[in-house]
């Protein structure tokens, strides 16, 4: 009798942050579990994501995994599970005395630390957009979440708690490590530094900071007297996202935002590179002894899963939050912070951070937490650990679905 393979449609919204997890969970769905795939992708820009290779499929997927772009969408007013378990008292109790927000599962966040979205009026109609988005997440039949239980387990026990919607920790979901990044320039030159003795410097594919900002950070670097590896984005002026959605590979090679000799002064131990740089090949490179994040949960991810510290350094969105989580909850980064909230991070804050997580003996307890988090992460997907288990119940549910469904039943 001939079966039926099951198919699998899966939506990625725009942003690199966002695509990179979905792929790797239909890679996953195609080779684990035997499903035929199809990947629908809304971006902005076709030829420059195609340039990244992220859209080829794998040799191995044969024709399950199927990879479709659609025209983009503005989904800027979706986004949290919790928010309307939140009593709007409170909200405005935060916002007006910035008194600390208790969410279900979580440390109370700083007024500082959170997305702007709760600062907004509750009648303003994006506010109440997002609340409605929230709403209708309750209504599916499960969530799939980048994580592990054994990495959030408080957080994932109060959403499992609310009995809205069943949850699955599948995480985490990281690009493996491409072979042809080997040859690269940038592997290169980390082949010729010692072990753990470089910082890697990125602020995602969608972060960009100011031209002030740009400077002190090169001062920072240069003041440290460690080695680095610097992603660097030409400044735009009061926008930290502002290049999220667009994901060309385009360079402005003049350099001027950077101090006067700062390239001739660290040439002997700092690469600077446009734009973009092959994220988890650097992070799994030994040479590599910390990351200085936005924290996007992307690279926070890949961040762990290859045991790298983190230099906390959020922008934008639930990056804030996710840098609380990170140092004040499971001590995997340290943050940097500025004299005022609105201010730029001043240089030798820099300084100090970058010298305490590669060789100050204040980063030693960062330093050992987070190759216990490397171990949490590999028990988490391999066969019997928790995500690997949450996966396969996921699995199990859509084929049952599936079955009920030919079945008239």
């Amino acid at each position: 009798m001939e079966t039926t393979m099951s198919h699998i449609a899966l939506l990625a919204s725009p942003g690199m942050g966002h695509l990179i997890p979905v792929l790797e969970l239909a890679k996953h769905l195609v080779s684990h579990q035997s499903f035929k795939v199809t990947v629908f992708v809304v971006a902005t820009d076709h030829a420059s994501l195609a340039n990244t290779h992220l859209l080829e499929s794998p040799a191995d997927s044969g024709d399950l995994l199927d990879i479709v772009l659609l025209p983009f969408i503005d989904v800027s007013d979706i986004v949290m599970l919790c928010t309307p378990e939140i009593d709007r008292k409170e909200i405005d109790e935060h916002v007006k005395n910035r008194k600390p927000l208790h969410i279900p599962g979580c440390k109370p966040i700083k007024f500082e630390h959170n997305l702007e979205v709760f600062f907004m009026d509750a009648n303003d109609p994006f506010y109440q957009g997002y609340v409605e988005a929230i709403n209708k997440m309750s209504l599916t039949d499960g969530i799939l979440v980048n994580t592990w239980d054994e990495l959030e387990p408080t957080t994932l026990k109060a959403l499992r708690e609310t009995k809205k919607v069943p949850i699955y920790p599948i995480g985490p979901l990281v690009r493996p490590i491409e072979k042809s990044a080997f040859g690269n320039e940038i592997i290169a030159w980390l082949d010729k530094q010692p072990k753990q003795s470089v910082i890697y410097v990125s602020f995602g594919s969608g972060g960009t900071l100011s031209a002030q900002q740009v400077k002190e950070l090169a001062w920072g670097l240069e003041l440290s007297q460690q080695k680095f590896v610097w992603v660097l984005r030409p400044p735009i002026e009061n926008d930290a996202a502002g290049t999220f959605l667009a994901l060309g590979n385009g360079s402005d090679a003049t350099l001027n935002y950077l101090p006067d000799g700062f390239l001739v002064r660290t040439q002997d131990r700092g690469l600077l590179v446009p734009m973009w740089a092959p994220q988890v090949e650097v992070l799994s490179h030994p040479s590599i002894g910390g990351f200085l994040t936005h924290c996007g949960w992307n690279s926070t991810m890949e961040s762990i899963v290859n045991g790298v510290p983190m230099i906390a350094w959020p922008l934008y969105a639930e990056q804030k939050m996710n840098a609380s989580m990170l140092t004040e909850d499971i001590g995997a980064s340290i943050r940097v912070m500025a004299v005022e909230s609105d201010a730029a991070v001043g240089r030798e804050e820099i300084r100090s951070v970058v010298r305490k997580i590669l060789v100050d003996r204040q980063g030693r307890n960062i330093r050992s937490r987070i190759k216990e988090l490397k171990d949490s992460a590999e028990n988490a997907l391999a066969k019997g650990g928790s995500s690997y288990n949450s996966m396969s119940q996921v699995a199990n549910i859509c084929i049952q679905h599936l079955k009920t469904k030919a079945s008239g039943a």
